[in-house]
């Protein structure tokens, strides 16, 4: 199915991790379309998706950025407008859950926002006059700490609460110039930084089926690529009546019976 994002700039930040990330994996996913991914990430293994996909004919670019540094995102916003001239879709992808807990200091505290939830709006506020004009769109990737809550992790719940916050917020503000804005809630994804998580427990394996067996769906964890394709579908003109929603792709962990 053509999802008509051919030619499409993508704005997609935290889009430089390693192979099998959920970032890298949306990237690659919106240059299989035909969309030109720009990427917005401090990791310097950016410069090399850069050079490898401009090598298989996609325009994409790559501004290495620290996300927490209100300069440095409008830098790469301008450089980005220069180049393009044009955003058709912003994915707020960037998010680490660093641990910050109640325990943690102020400034650790603060740090956390900065990266998990400010740099959403930094980006957001720099991409809207240019999805403006194109009618684009914002996805916005969330995470059901927001929801159900972890433990030891009081930076990042708040901020991914604050993001599911500016998702209905921008939604409603942004309705008059039709820029739609939704946000991906992800549960237990199997990822590179999981599996390095895992190796860091005595019982891994074990530890792994423990947490599968308790997702509805298959019992297994989504794979990035579930998450790419809801991604894609909500930058496109598929999903051109949704806005303001929270879609869950976590085979039902949420919000289903762990009795199932």
């Amino acid at each position: 199915m053509d999802l008509n994002l051919k030619d499409k700039v993508i704005l997609v930040s935290g889009g430089a991790g390693i192979p099998g990330s959920i970032g890298e994996t949306i990237v690659r996913e919106i240059a299989k379309e035909g969309g030109i991914p720009a990427i917005v990430d401090r990791n310097a293994r950016g410069y090399g998706m850069e050079e490898e996909l401009q090598k298989q004919g996609i325009d994409a670019s790559f501004l290495q950025t620290d996300l927490t540094n209100p300069d440095q995102c409008q830098a790469s916003m301008e450089k980005i407008i220069r180049k393009y001239g044009r955003i058709d879709g912003l994915v707020n992808n960037v998010g680490v859950n660093d641990g910050v807990s109640l325990d943690a200091s102020y400034e650790a505290f603060m740090d956390s926002l900065k990266l998990n939830l400010v740099s959403y709006f930094l980006l957001a506020k720099y991409a809207v006059p240019l999805l403006k004009a194109s009618k684009g769109s914002i996805v916005n990737i969330g995470s059901k700490v927001a929801m159900t809550g972890q433990g030891g992790t009081s930076g990042y719940a708040a901020a991914k609460g604050g993001v599911l916050g500016l998702t209905r917020e921008w939604a409603v503000e942004l309705l008059s110039s039709q820029v739609r804005v939704n946000a991906l809630v992800i549960a237990e994804c199997h990822t590179p930084a999981y599996d390095t998580w895992l190796q860091t427990l005595p019982n891994s394996e074990e530890k792994l089926k423990s947490i599968a067996d308790k997702i509805p769906l298959e019992n297994r964890m989504t794979r990035p690529e579930e998450i790419s394709n809801m991604v894609l579908f909500l930058l496109s003109g598929l999903s051109s009546h949704t806005t303001g929603q929270f879609l869950f792709v976590d085979g039902g962990y949420v919000h289903l019976d762990r009795a199932l």
